[in-house]
């Protein structure tokens, strides 16, 4: 069997591809299942497209990917299954798609890990926003031979259009990346976040929480991002975000946090901080938003936070009980192993192919 692995963005960059597909390579490798990638972005694309201005050399690059897809085409004939993440290009209808699925007759496994039919541009992507076509979501899945899904939410919108939807949850490799255990004995503790700038909204709504914390606690309020969200705390610390300290610079904190809107955007999400944390023994405080409420179990493994209140409540609790902290912390690592482990999803990633 030999595969074929679409994506937008170079491999070992971006974490939806990682934690989706990338961390499942030595797998296949290991069953002696061939492979090949192609991104739709080059490294020095990436590092561009995010950035202010470099309007020239950005319109480059999107044709540069443009072209590169085609060039693809002349190659299809080797593979037996075509999996897309996302969608082949960023920009423009689902011609690639169109093309692989009823010109080559190729069975096309669509993969996605957010509710992307849903325009949610930011300041860091408008650049190629007004290009995107929204609708190719429902147009490949329709086109698809099955449909790889992060949660239900999003396998329910899939199913409207294609019979074979899979549940494949984005799991943590626990036992070559996340192998690590936080050991909660400093003597202060650390209460963090992490994510991108385009999330960095969901800080807002945690400031007055914090404030009202840093009355009456001493503790650090630490953000991991690629940008700075210059939050107005006596207690806050940017770290800034890197592939090669990912693990270390998390393991500094001893409760996580996870706040989200309540609406159709985020109810497409699956988890990921909360499941980065609790597979590193922290626990995750999280809002009651699509996967969150299945993944972190209340009062066990960490806290479901509905209101303002609930969230200072518990985290007070968390800063002044060290010994439920640990007791929440022993439970963590137990809940990502047994149901969002590459361990315990293995068979299922591979029947994708089957």
């Amino acid at each position: 069997m030999r595969l074929l692995f679409i994506c937008p963005y170079p491999i070992g960059e971006a974490a939806s591809q990682r934690f989706r597909f990338e961390q499942y390579f030595a797998y296949l490798t290991e069953n002696k299942i061939e492979f090949d990638t192609k991104s739709f972005l080059s490294h020095n694309a990436w590092q561009v497209l995010y950035r202010p201005g470099h309007l020239l050399q950005k319109i480059f690059y999107i044709l540069g990917g443009i072209f590169n897809r085609f060039a693809l085409l002349f190659y299809l004939h080797k593979y037996d299954y075509i999996f897309i993440h996302r969608e082949a290009s960023p920009v423009g209808p689902a011609i690639f798609e169109f093309i692989i699925a009823k010109v080559f007759n190729k069975k096309i496994i669509y993969d996605f890990d957010d509710a992307i039919w849903i325009p949610n541009s930011s300041e860091s992507n408008s650049f190629y926003s007004f290009l995107k076509f929204y609708k190719n979501t429902y147009y490949i899945c329709k086109v698809a031979y099955k449909v790889s899904c992060g949660n239900m939410y999003l396998c329910n919108y899939a199913a409207q259009y294609n019979k074979n939807v899979v549940y494949n949850p984005t799991t943590i490799d626990t036992e070559n990346y996340h192998n690590k255990i936080k050991e909660h004995n400093s003597s202060e503790i650390v209460i963090g976040w992490t994510g991108s700038h385009s999330t960095n909204r969901y800080l807002d709504e945690m400031v007055p929480v914090i404030k009202q914390l840093e009355d009456k606690y001493r503790f650090k309020f630490c953000v991991i991002s690629d940008k700075n969200p210059e939050l107005p705390l006596k207690s806050f610390e940017f770290i800034k975000w890197n592939k090669d300290t990912e693990i270390a610079d998390l393991l500094r904190l001893d409760v996580g946090i996870m706040p989200l809107h309540d609406d159709m955007w985020a109810s497409g999400k699956c988890g990921f901080k909360a499941l980065q944390y609790m597979s590193l023994g922290i626990p995750a405080l999280v809002s009651p938003v699509g996967v969150n409420t299945k993944i972190v179990d209340d009062g066990i493994n960490g806290f479901i936070c509905k209101s303002e209140n609930d969230w200072y409540v518990n985290l007070e609790n968390l800063i002044s009980n060290r010994e439920l902290l640990q007791t929440l912390a022993i439970n963590t690592r137990k809940k990502i192993e047994e149901y969002y482990s590459v361990k315990s999803n293995k068979e299922n990633f591979i029947q994708l192919f089957q």
